[in-house]
């Protein structure tokens, strides 16, 4: 038997060494412990990192890393802190810090910095932790611990930086107007002009005309249609426009109805020399002549871009009143969209608001109002957040637009409170208005008297005469008594 080894029994085991008592039990059970306690403390100091980056330096390793890294800690979570708190009682500090393009910058690298920071602070606990002492299975462990860690935290940092540029991006490219103008007696009015783009059809030309005037101190907003087939209409005195035509723009159909002025303009450009966008100018003097309004801003919303924005908020519920067709108009009807409360893709949602088969003008424009009010109420925050770069890059696409970047904070609060008040809508349509021969006293008049009925209070606001129950179009009226969607005091009523 060689020396130094216990004497074997009868069964061949050693006597003893099943006693927990034994030295060579008691050393074994020693280490084990030991490599648990290695082990725990390689764990907690990477738990530590991720509660608190830099205490596990503090506690370990460099403390003077440990300590640059705390101080730095604490003071990102009280400036999230603070900048919630303003964020929950002050929506106009959101708005501008999430429009400012230097402020965007910044914290693009600041989520870089704190992302690569937060990785190596990962590393260095892992080193800490002495790996190597540990024994395999607990190093893989602590390896793969360290890695999902490492890689989640630093992942999730780089990809809100990635989302800060987006939205940076988003604003450089779509608010690239370097003219602030105030308001006007209290309202900004933004023209929205819906282009229509297609096979066999020359560029974009205008092909659906709305005024925004929004009251600057309460967002309630009405919505003026302009039927782009008017014609012998005049436009704002002292413009280009009116030095062309001071007697109204009246040529004879159909080049001279109102979305024919885009490209009037493009056969004359000589008489614009200096100017940016002659079309928008001259289209902008025409909605000034014709309303009497002034104004501030436009915006140009490319509709074959239009259903990518819809499909980017997830569809927009609408009221289906008739079959709708899906073509027409030239080119055959592929099918129709189905009466019904129904929530529209954004292919379905174009042709809602664009289809004329079976229908007129004048129906079309009732459908398009309902689509603004249900994008205006039904696209909420959350879904914005959860769908951002979709919605900027389908905007980007969709949307170009004279507002400066600097001003697109105002509008989001505007936004954010028209979005709890009904919207008013007048469009300038039979059997209100001849669009062959517009009575403009009348037309301003009216709308006048639309904006002044929505700055009321809403318990002594003056409601417009009821619509008749009539369907045709897939909108509530008829061509002869007025769709309701076309002047109401409360659009999604009329919806």
């Amino acid at each position: 038997m060689p020396m130094g080894l216990p004497p074997r029994g009868s069964d061949g085991s050693t006597p003893g060494l099943l006693d927990p008592a034994h030295p060579l039990n008691q050393r074994a059970s020693a280490g084990d412990r030991a490599a648990r306690v290695r082990y725990r403390r390689a764990l907690m100091l990477m738990v530590m990192t991720l509660m608190v980056p830099g205490s596990a330096q503090l506690v370990a390793g460099d403390r003077r890393v440990g300590r640059i890294a705390t101080r730095v800690w604490t003071a990102l979570v009280l400036g999230t802190v603070v900048g919630l708190a303003m964020g929950a009682f002050h929506h106009e500090y959101v708005f501008w810090f999430v429009t400012d393009t230097t402020a965007l910058a910044v914290f693009r690298l600041a989520l870089m910095a704190v992302a690569i920071c937060w990785a190596l602070l990962f590393l260095d606990a892992w080193r800490i932790g002495q790996p190597l002492s540990l024994s395999m299975g607990h190093r893989r462990a602590v390896v793969g611990l360290n890695g999902i860690l490492c890689f989640s935290v630093a992942g999730t940092l780089l990809f809100g930086a990635h989302l800060v540029g987006v939205q940076r991006d988003f604003i450089l490219t779509m608010f690239s107007g370097d003219t602030v103008h105030g308001a006007n007696d209290g309202r900004y009015n933004v023209l929205l002009v819906g282009g229509d783009s297609g096979a066999g059809r020359w560029g974009l030309r205008t092909d659906s005309m709305t005024v925004a005037s929004i009251d600057a101190s309460t967002g309630r907003t009405v919505l003026i249609g302009l039927p782009r087939n008017m014609t012998n209409f005049p436009f704002a005195k002292g413009s280009v426009m009116h030095k062309a035509w001071p007697h109204g723009f009246d040529c004879g159909y159909p080049n001279c109805e109102l979305n024919g002025v885009n490209t009037w303009v493009g056969d004359h450009l000589n008489l614009f020399k200096g100017v940016k966008d002659p079309g928008m100018e001259a289209t902008i003097s025409a909605v000034e002549g014709i309303t009497g309004l002034k104004i501030n801003y436009w915006a140009f919303v490319n509709l074959a871009g239009f259903r990518d924005l819809v499909d980017a908020v997830g569809g927009v519920t609408l009221n289906v009143r008739q079959p709708i067709p899906v073509g027409g108009l030239g080119a055959d009807v592929t099918g129709y969209i189905k009466p019904g409360i129904r929530k529209l893709n954004g292919f379905d949602t174009l042709w809602f608001a664009r289809s004329r088969d079976s229908s007129d003008d004048y129906s079309r424009m009732a459908r398009q109002k309902c689509v603004m009010n249900a994008m205006l109420h039904q696209v909420s925050p959350q879904t914005v957040l959860t769908n951002f770069e979709k919605i900027a890059k389908a905007s980007s696409q969709m949307i170009s637009t004279d507002i400066p970047a600097s001003e697109v904070d105002r509008f989001m609060e505007l936004a954010l409170k028209a979005k709890a008040q009904p919207v008013s809508t007048l469009s300038l349509v039979p059997p209100l208005i001849n669009t062959g021969d517009p009575d403009i006293g009348l037309i301003q008049r009216k709308v006048k008297g639309a904006i002044s009925a929505s700055e009321r209070p809403p318990a002594t606001s003056t409601h417009r005469h009821k619509k008749p129950s009539a369907v045709t179009g897939g909108s509530i009226g008829t061509l002869r008594t007025g769709y309701a969607a076309n002047d109401s005091s409360n659009l999604a009523a009329s919806c």
